[in-house]
């Protein structure tokens, strides 16, 4: 590749000729690997112009250079860096450097870095049964059409969408689509005001507990077991949230604690056991939180892969009194990478979300922004959706199957869709060490415990996903995972 000529520079003050300072320039950028074998050099002449420089001077600095075997010339196309240069140099590092004198943990108290998190192989792509939830497969996505309405984004009719700052805003496009067609599929009705993007679930649900809890001395609740990310985000804020062990319906509104300010919920496809809460006790939790002056967060992460059956109504559709925060992504329907969201609910709140989203990053990419308006409002969400919908439909059959033939036990699989099972192995199984064994084999599973309160997670629960597995990988990888129980202790009796 070649090497811009702002690489180069002369230094004020250097005792040389202006050749020797362009020789050290060079000679200096091969030793420390910043300029790399078979990099071409700008040509003499842009050289010469950039420094200020005659054409010969740098001429002659390049002759030196090939001499020293630095550079080597090919014929018409130039000067490039040698092959056969000097290796960069290891230097040791100085002995002032040898350590770290500041007291980290002191100084940030690791509010952060000490909680735990879930442990999914980077290198996921090379293993031959990932069942690995929320990744993306490149065999059902659409990268044609994706790529079309990225270069259209591109286009100087979006030049301002493209370059400007939105300040606090998002793209008008994206925020129609998603309030004119998005919405409504959950039975939302939504203005504009009461609508904001966000960098994917995680960012919404850490906008919510930054503006409702944080400072203000309130009391959350979560589902046990929950989407891990919740419980990191509510502990790195030094939030102690109550838990409600969830059941087949999801959360029993009866046992939400009294004094509750704020309950989380995945009512629609509760993470990670994939249960739906039914609409009476949707109208339960929310005449609950009328009664009782509580709100209601609803992640609704995953309503799109609904194949089996219509999604129940969403919790915000059958709000009347402006209690529940709505929040959806396009993490699960599109890809993950896009980090891309929304935040739904009273134009007060979305106000302040708004204006804590300034103060941190100011808006999504508007780039972003316009490419997701465009597949969407083209056709091609739905397509893929329809797409996806089928392929997962087929997946888990199969899944399924390989599961009742290897006697392995599902502790929830959801009546409306998804991309996972919850699956229970038998008692005396840890899955951590059952996943790190499963890994030697080319099989990912998750761990379940990290889903869990800590003070009482069972260490037998894991999840099976199969959104980024091929069909015909899954009776084999499934028959590994058989296999790897049965080594570790009898099954459980049926």
């Amino acid at each position: 590749m070649p090497i811009p000529v702002e690489a180069f520079f002369l230094t004020p003050g250097f005792r040389g000729t202006l050749q020797q300072e362009i020789q050290r320039q060079v000679a200096d950028g091969v030793l420390r690997g910043r300029l790399r074998p078979g990099e071409r050099m700008p040509s003499s002449r842009m050289l010469a112009r950039h420094l200020g420089v005659s054409r010969i001077t740098v001429t002659l600095a390049y002759t030196e250079l090939v001499s020293g075997d630095y550079l080597y010339s090919r014929g018409r196309s130039g000067y490039f860096i040698s092959q056969t240069a000097p290796l960069p140099a290891v230097v040791a590092p100085a002995a002032t450097e040898a350590r770290d004198a500041v007291d980290w943990d002191r100084r940030t108290g690791r509010r952060y870095s000490r909680h735990e998190l879930p442990i999914k192989p980077r290198d996921w792509h090379g293993y031959p049964y990932p069942f690995i939830y929320g990744q993306a497969d490149a065999a059902l996505f659409d990268h044609q059409n994706w790529r079309q309405c990225a270069i259209r984004a591109l286009g100087k009719r979006d030049f301002e969408v493209l370059t400007d700052d939105f300040y606090e805003y998002d793209d008008p496009m994206l925020i129609e689509y998603i309030a004119r067609n998005i919405l409504p599929r959950r039975g939302i009705s939504a203005r504009p005001e009461e609508i904001l993007l966000t960098l994917g679930s995680q960012n919404a649900l850490w906008l919510t507990a930054q503006i409702l809890l944080v400072g203000q001395g309130r009391r959350a609740v979560v589902e046990n077991p929950c989407y891990s990310g919740l419980r990191v985000i509510l502990n790195q804020m030094g939030v102690v949230a109550e838990t409600v062990d969830v059941d087949e319906g999801g959360l029993p509104p009866e046992a939400v604690p009294e004094g509750a300010d704020l309950v989380f919920t995945t009512a629609s496809h509760h993470c990670p056991t994939n249960a739906t809460m039914p609409v009476d006790r949707r109208e339960a939790l929310l005449r609950r939180a009328e009664k009782e002056d509580f709100l209601i967060f609803e992640d609704d992460y995953e309503f799109e892969m609904s194949f089996l059956r219509s999604a129940v109504p969403s919790l915000k559709s059958l709000d009347r009194e402006g209690r529940v925060i709505y929040a959806g992504s396009f993490s699960k329907s599109l890809f993950p990478g896009l980090r891309l969201g929304y935040l739904v609910g009273s134009a007060r709140f979305i106000a302040e979300a708004r204006a804590l989203r300034a103060a941190m990053f100011r808006h999504p990419p508007g780039h972003i922004q316009r490419t997701v308006a465009y597949f969407l409002s083209q056709g091609h969400y739905d397509a893929l959706i329809s797409r996806l919908n089928r392929a997962y439909s087929r997946r888990r059959a199969v899944t399924e199957e390989a599961i009742v033939a290897h006697g392995l036990e599902v502790a929830g699989r959801g009546g409306f869709g998804g991309s996972s099972f919850w699956m229970r192995a038998p008692e005396g199984v840890d899955s951590a060490e059952l996943a790190l064994d499963l890994r030697q084999k080319g099989v990912l599973i998750e761990p379940g415990k990290v889903f869990f309160d800590p003070a009482s997670a069972p260490s037998n629960f894991y999840r099976l996903a199969y959104s980024s597995i091929a069909q015909s990988r899954i009776p084999d990888g499934i028959a590994l995972i058989a296999a790897a129980i049965a080594e570790r202790g009898p099954r459980r009796p049926s």
